[in-house]
């Protein structure tokens, strides 16, 4: 099975292109998760663009590389990797169930630019522009890089002429919003298209399959998932997770967030967010225009990039899994109520002293169960579906598909276990008990006495100072 455009059909991974006339229309390019992908000429067109471009400079996992060092693959290659999976679903139900479903090569164009432009609204790193960065600058607004993408696209369109006809551009952004809550679906009759690239009912899509693949190898870890099979047959699986993430990844990216956070009234970087014509310029070069600016005003910004570099990272206090009851009325752990539950025997703790994480882990549904929302046959000619229930799915299942874990930082290694003893006192008071997965370790309680013998604030600067190990002992790695 191959990609099809306008109706005539392209070979799969495994065949060559045979005539001379179907290799002028499309472009081949070889990705090492999924072999040859063939381009055709309407999503040539949006490719050849600076727009789409700039997906080269846009890390896939943010600042990961950091702790993997092969996390360096891009937005650019999971959005190829995201438009041929599309391609092979969109094809596939083509071929097996095209009469019933009424797909027609309008619905095959749509569901393939879906997939090759649902990424297109990123901004510099990855989520934590969406998640981190832009909520400390801009207070509650509500900005999503979905709803990027859309407004990316209409410029795209405009500025480079692309023919492409209303109901199609309509249809290719309603395809990437579809996750979202409340997003408009026109196209009723063939509610089964929303289901691909950005599946709102239980998050399984090709945009999943592809990064679930692409972000386990590049990162060095196994994976077991086969996508293959989800287009021959019906089956449950588990899902695996968009970013990898431990102690010193976070303090990474919260350090990184610092940085640009002190350098956005100087970079303006905020102001980008409304503009496409603006924004398509912001990437992850961004860290390099900090680095390489004799600003002054830039100073403390290019310190903390510096001491990323020098992998002197925020010291990680401690971490505790919010319980199971509390979720629901959950609000983000912040340094002050750190600092509101400090002991007085300590230094005295200022809010710009700590750092916290909030991480939430979950199978795309937040508190719900993804197996809900899908829908099993008994066998390949059966017509009547049903769910599972849960009396038969097995026991060593999760009972709870949703978990917070609070990470908390200091920024001075003197003050690692005032923050500590602090984060403990929030923990009792908040919640009546302590449920921090393991004690501060002892190689930060070491970096503490040689302070309190020194009295050098300035320890990081130092021929004694301590690395954080890659993965602290009795740490482990969480999927998100």
């Amino acid at each position: 099975m191959g990609a099809k455009y306008f109706g005539e059909e392209f070979p799969s991974n495994n065949f060559v292109l045979s005539s001379t006339d179907e290799r002028r229309f499309t472009k081949h390019i070889h990705d090492n998760v999924h072999g040859n992908i063939y381009l055709d000429p309407l999503s040539l067109k949006f490719v050849d663009t600076e727009q789409f471009q700039r997906l080269r400079d846009l890390k896939q996992l943010g600042l990961s590389y950091m702790v993997y060092p092969g996390a360096v693959h891009s937005r650019f290659e999971h959005s190829l990797g995201v438009y041929w999976l599309a391609s092979e679903a969109i094809n596939r139900l083509k071929n097996y169930q095209g009469l019933e479903l009424d797909i027609d090569r309008f619905d095959t164009q749509t569901v393939k630019i879906a997939g090759l432009l649902h990424d297109i609204g990123h901004g510099p790193f990855s989520h934590m522009f969406e998640r981190e960065f832009l909520p400390r600058v801009l207070h509650g607004l509500k900005w999503s890089h979905e709803e990027m993408s859309l407004k990316m696209i209409d410029y795209v369109v405009d500025e480079h002429s692309i023919d492409i006809d209303s109901e199609s551009l309509k249809k290719v952004k309603e395809l990437i919003i579809a996750s979202e809550n409340g997003a408009s679906k026109t196209f009723k009759e063939k509610l089964f298209l929303y289901d691909i690239v950005a599946n709102g009912r239980n998050g399984i899509d090709v945009d999943k399959f592809d990064y679930i693949v692409r972000d386990s190898r590049a990162c060095g870890l196994g994976c077991n998932f086969q996508f293959q099979s989800t287009f021959y047959s019906v089956v449950s699986f588990e899902l695996g997770g968009n970013n990898l993430t431990m102690s010193p990844f976070q303090a990474i990216e919260l350090m990184f967030v610092d940085a640009i956070t002190k350098a956005n009234d100087v970079l303006h970087i905020s102001s980008y967010i409304d503009e496409p014509a603006q924004y398509w310029k912001l990437d992850d070069t961004i860290l390099k225009t900090i680095e390489t600016s004799s600003c002054q005003d830039l100073k403390e910004s290019r310190d903390l990039v510096l001491r990323i570099r020098r992998r002197d990272l925020y010291q990680f206090c401690n971490e505790f899994a919010v319980p199971k009851e509390n979720l629901v009325h959950f609000k983000k752990v912040t340094p002050q109520d750190i600092v509101c539950s400090q002991n007085s025997r300590h230094p005295t703790l200022h809010e710009e002293d700590i750092a916290v994480s909030n991480v939430r882990i979950d199978l795309t549904r937040g508190r719900n169960n993804p197996l809900e929302s899908i829908s099993f046959f008994k066998d390949y000619d059966s017509s009547e579906k049903f769910t599972i229930k849960d009396d038969l799915v097995s026991h060593l299942l999760p009972t709870s598909y949703q978990d917070m874990i609070v990470r908390v930082y200091s920024k001075k290694p003197h003050l690692v276990e005032a923050v500590s003893e602090a984060f403990e006192n929030f923990q009792l008071k908040s919640y009546g008990m302590k449920t921090q997965v393991h004690a501060t370790p002892e190689k930060k309680k070491r970096k503490q006495l040689r302070y309190n013998s020194t009295g050098d604030d300035n320890s990081h600067l130092g021929t004694e100072r301590v690395y954080m190990p890659l993965i602290p002992e009795k740490h482990n790695a969480f999927y998100l």
